[in-house]
């Protein structure tokens, strides 16, 4: 490292990985710098529909994913309260349709390979167990000092991303930046083992159930060993955080009224965690000179269209791409890169709080969402996704 100008990367999450990929590939060094001492991606599972495995194949990865991720057999819709099928989407259909599969896959898996793939090159380093405490500016770069228990290092790069979540602190850097903004609603997660599992459940599918005020969602993980079940609530709980522990007897009353099949999911004896999702209004800027915004960072959204990592490694893509295109104005390419992103990001993110909204509703309302859905069928529904899921890094 060294010979090419440097772009530092606050966070080493799945977007701050993929970053430093795309960055490298686009002829520039890249340093992460991550606070925790070893990488360990919180939650359980993650969803990586075509949109993102597409990105992830164009950095050689697709191999490693396969062998570590779960292809269910089909995505089902039903009702939390009668059990009755709404929907069901083979997943074969989405190679069928755009090309990459839709795979499921712990996040720890998914981040170990991105991991592997940077701690390969020579042109990534990756710093644990540090901070980045002060950025001086000036026009021909940035001075970053990075604070470690062993001492502060200043490095010289040509620009600084955070991909450091939805309480980033790159985000204050930026004037008149969005910050987080709760939600009202709360994920409730646990990983179940195959064997403690419901003998009910169908353990080879992704299982979507839609009740007033709340839904569950279920999908193998570790190649079917496990089960992430994720229970979205309507919950007063704004403290910040990721795995808050979580007493398991709120889950099982307030699922206490749907069917018998979730009923028996939730009471599954497993420790539960918690978190409150807030968002982050991707309106605001992302970019003040050489300081740009990726992921949760500039965009934190609601998880009902399972896009909030995608939309960080398409942001990451694009990235690399606006870098390569203006290697010599790094805050050209950070606009670029912006610019790029921005509209479509948006489009996600408000079309993820009305997919919430209806996954929520009730009564006459609720009955006209289940009609609609017995009766789109799985090619109908797929369709109105194509926008997603076709999406290519040259569309930017």
């Amino acid at each position: 490292m060294g010979e090419r100008p440097t772009i530092v990367i606050a966070g080493a999450g799945i977007g701050g990985l993929t970053a430093a990929l795309s960055v490298a590939d686009a002829g520039f060094d890249a340093v992460i710098v991550e606070r925790s001492v070893e990488l360990l991606e919180i939650g359980a599972g993650i969803q990586l529909s075509p949109n993102a495995g597409r990105v992830l194949a164009a950095l050689g990865l697709d191999d490693a994913i396969a062998a570590t991720a779960t292809e269910p057999v089909a995505i089902t819709v039903r009702s939390g309260s009668t059990g009755a099928s709404l929907l069901s989407i083979p997943v074969a259909a989405f190679a069928a349709r755009y090309g990459f599969p839709y795979r499921v896959i712990h996040r720890a898996d998914l981040q170990t390979v991105l991991a592997a793939a940077v701690r390969r090159r020579t042109d990534i380093r990756l710093i644990l167990g540090a901070r980045i405490d002060d950025v001086l500016a000036r026009d021909d770069g940035l001075f970053i000092r990075i604070r470690r228990a062993d001492g502060n290092e200043v490095l010289t790069a040509g620009g600084i991303v955070g991909a450091d979540g939805v309480w980033s602190e790159t985000r204050a850097r930026i004037a008149g930046s969005h910050g987080a903004m709760p939600t009202g609603r709360t994920a409730w997660r646990t990983v179940i083992p195959i064997d403690s599992a419901p003998a009910s459940l169908a353990n080879d599918r992704v299982g979507l159930w839609l009740g007033p005020r709340a839904h569950l969602v279920h999908y193998p993980v570790a190649h079917g060993a496990a089960v992430n079940v994720v229970a979205i609530v309507e919950e007063a709980f704004d403290k910040p955080g990721w795995a808050a522990r979580a007493d398991h007897r709120f889950v099982a009353e307030r699922f206490a009224d749907w069917c018998p099949e979730v009923r028996a999911l939730v009471s599954a004896p497993t420790p539960w965690q918690k978190f409150a999702i807030n968002v982050v209004d991707p309106s605001g800027p992302w970019v003040d000179g050489r300081t740009a915004l990726l992921g949760d960072a500039a965009h934190a959204m609601v998880p009902f269209l399972a896009q909030g990592a995608a939309m960080a490694i398409e942001d990451a893509a694009v990235l690399g791409q606006a870098l390569a295109a203006r290697p010599d104005d790094v805050p050209a390419a950070l606009a670029l890169y912006a610019a790029g992103r921005k509209p479509r990001v948006a489009q996600v993110w408000k079309a993820a709080r009305r997919t919430g909204d209806h996954y929520h509703q009730g009564g006459l309302m609720a009955s006209a969402r289940d009609f609609i859905l017995r009766t789109a069928g799985p090619n109908l529904v797929l369709g109105r996704n194509d926008w997603i899921y076709r999406w290519e890094a040259g569309q930017a």
